[in-house]
């Protein structure tokens, strides 16, 4: 159930950057090129994981942690950016978010206890 959940939310939000593509270029750092790839990519980097947490991945959580790792400096220059915001978008609540999916996602993939597909040939 966990683990569904877990792959559905990564799934649907990588959906959203091609949905939505104008409102995660938005609160990428100024410093990054191609911002627009960048979205995508990362939006295909969520979808993968997702994906592949559902099929029952261990190697998914761990690309899901490096996409995480990979995106949490756009949650910060938004929260830093000066805009007002809603009090999820500022640093604190955006932190600790990214941390609860950091920690689910080792949780549900990376520890889990019964063997998962492809445990046995070190996937």
């Amino acid at each position: 159930m966990a683990r569904g959940l877990l792959g559905v939310t990564f799934l649907v939000t990588g959906v959203l950057h091609f949905l939505r593509p104008r409102m995660y270029e938005a609160i990428m750092p100024r410093y990054l090129p191609a911002h627009r790839e960048l979205v995508y990519a990362s939006g295909v980097a969520e979808m993968a994981g997702g994906a592949g947490v559902l099929a029952g991945r261990r190697s998914a959580g761990w690309w899901l942690i490096a996409t995480l790792i990979a995106i949490f400096p756009a949650n910060v220059n938004l929260a830093l950016s000066g805009k007002p915001l809603a009090w999820w978008d500022e640093l604190v609540p955006r932190t600790v978010m990214q941390l609860l999916f950091l920690a689910a996602t080792v949780a549900v993939v990376v520890l889990a206890r019964r063997p998962l597909r492809g445990a046995e040939s070190g996937v």
